[in-house]
């Protein structure tokens, strides 16, 4: 891969351009998050033809000035132009009511991200997750996930199952290519991978390691899903490195997991792992790598992505350069057997044995 990123070629007017799009860019999100919620993006797509603010103001019930301060923003946000005082919808603004990527990103930022971002300074200062604490005390995210408020809550599952689910379906055929009989699911929170397995082959047996919260509700997801008999709870702080891995599997899976952790916690999780493992044992490690991307898209999301683990997930980790997690997986002892890109929306999967 290569390792260098960006380049620096734009003219002087047009990086100071570009700082002030920055600069501003908090209040253009609430901008178009608006245009978008009080319905102003969904009118003008149904009537292509424009509308004007009068006619704005009068179908959604928002007074004319807040219709015109947010078309105003909504023109240099590029998500609607002005034509003989008409407005109509962009391309861009398209999306932000019609893509499904768009909406749950935007979401996630806003319920999840937004105002914990404040402390981000700090949780830079301290590595702990300051920005945390406007939903609660808790050491991580995942400690209190099933206590967020339930907007949270939504929007954080709709954002984890989005970019995992579109690429379940694609891996399933390489998990099973051996015929594994017993896998363990490692941070499987409400247990989407380990009920696809179930449905791919109903006689595999899936155990979920996670923390008792989450298994809680994954288990409580298996029954109301009629297969409770193939799926079975490992209740575990994963960061107790005192605790060892259950043996006797055949497949070690952790899927959008490892990022989760500080390259410490990966290295001590994947030696736990190593030691669980006998010789003819895979484990796969299913992550989206910033510098593995086919689009310069793709790494500008997962590189802000980043600092939702810094300000709110626990302080310490983040979406790897895949170099240092290649460098991790080998320090516990493994060997990379396989690597496949371009899985899913963004996803590499490392195939690893002993």
């Amino acid at each position: 891969m290569v390792n260098n990123y960006g380049s620096d070629q734009k003219t002087a007017l047009q990086a100071k351009i570009d700082a002030q799009k920055i600069a501003f860019a908090p209040i253009v999100f609430q901008a178009v998050k608006s245009l978008r919620d009080f319905k102003i993006l969904d009118l003008l797509n149904k009537h292509t033809e424009g509308l004007s603010p009068i006619e704005i103001s009068k179908e959604t019930g928002i007074s004319e000035y807040g219709v015109k301060v947010l078309l105003d923003a909504g023109l240099s946000a590029e998500v609607v132009i002005r034509s003989d005082n008409k407005y109509q919808l962009t391309k861009t603004g398209y999306y932000f009511i019609n893509d499904t990527m768009t909406t749950i990103n935007m979401d996630f930022v806003n319920d999840v991200c937004y105002e914990g971002m404040f402390y981000l300074k700090d949780s830079i200062k301290n590595e702990s997750p300051e920005g945390l604490k406007v939903f609660g005390n808790w050491p991580s995210i995942y400690h209190g996930l099933s206590e967020l408020p339930e907007q949270v809550k939504k929007s954080w599952f709709a954002f984890d199952h989005f970019y995992s689910d579109n690429v379940f379906i694609s891996i399933l055929p390489l998990i099973f290519k051996n015929n594994p009989k017993k896998i363990l699911d490692v941070g499987g929170n409400t247990g989407r991978f380990s009920f696809q397995c179930v449905h791919y082959n109903p006689k595999v047996e899936l155990t979920i390691m996670d923390l008792p919260g989450q298994l809680n509700v994954a288990l409580h997801n298996a029954k109301k899903e009629g297969i409770e008999k193939q799926i079975k709870g490992y209740p575990s702080d994963i960061l107790d490195h005192n605790k060892e891995f259950p043996k006797g599997f055949d497949v070690i899976w952790m899927s959008q997991f490892l990022d989760c952790f500080s390259e410490e916690n990966i290295l001590q999780i994947l030696t736990r792992a190593y030691h669980s493992m006998d010789e003819n044992a895979s484990l796969f490690i299913l992550e989206t790598y910033w510098d593995r991307q086919k689009f310069d898209i793709s790494t500008f999301c997962l590189n802000n992505t980043s600092l939702y683990f810094t300000a709110m997930a626990n302080g310490n980790s983040r979406m790897y350069h895949s170099d240092d997690m290649i460098r991790l997986i080998e320090k516990a002892g493994f060997k990379i057997s396989n690597i496949q890109d371009d899985l899913g929306i963004s996803h590499t999967l490392i195939e690893c044995v002993k």
